[in-house]
């Protein structure tokens, strides 16, 4: 069986190396968070018309923010080795800054695995909901920069991204 970078054998593969859905059924449900960011750069006349809350199709970071917390609930369904547990609590914060959209979103849950996930997860979506309503206005648009920044709770504990 493969190891991961820390010498630990890859829980997502049997013996014989095959993918498999790791069984978390004995683990004892815990709160537990995580907080993913992206950032999808736009040209300046696009933060203008973002700012101004002028975009064609409408409240663009409205969209995007509801699309996140969606796609959170939703992340079992996209990827086939995760969990369906139970997302008690998504936020996704959007702030327009002189060269795009920066977003954070934060999944918590009370459950037997994490939700770093469901972030990573709501983040994407986040930010493919932004290109998807505005890419009339400026084809350029790129999504970057998406990572987990924090994890809390579980047996491996807290974790945060060095600065």
């Amino acid at each position: 069986m493969g190891t991961a970078m820390n010498d630990q054998p890859f829980t997502h593969l049997d013996k014989s190396g095959k993918a498999r859905m790791v069984d978390v059924t004995a683990k004892t449900p815990t709160v537990r968070e995580a907080t993913a960011e992206g950032f999808v750069t736009c040209n300046p006349e696009l933060v203008d018309i973002l700012r101004s809350g002028t975009a064609p199709k409408g409240d663009v970071l409205a969209v995007a923010r509801i699309a996140g917390i969606q796609a959170a609930k939703r992340t079992p369904e996209l990827l086939p080795l995760a969990h369906v547990i139970g997302i008690h609590g998504v936020t996704v914060d959007l702030e327009i800054t002189d060269s795009g959209v920066a977003i954070t979103a934060t999944v918590r849950t009370a459950d037997r695995t994490g939700v770093e996930m469901e972030a990573l997860t709501s983040v994407s979506v986040a930010a493919l909901a932004i290109v998807d309503m505005v890419k009339g206005i400026d084809r350029t648009v790129e999504i970057g920069g998406i990572r987990l920044l924090a994890k809390s709770g579980g047996r491996s504990g807290d974790w945060r991204r060095p600065v």
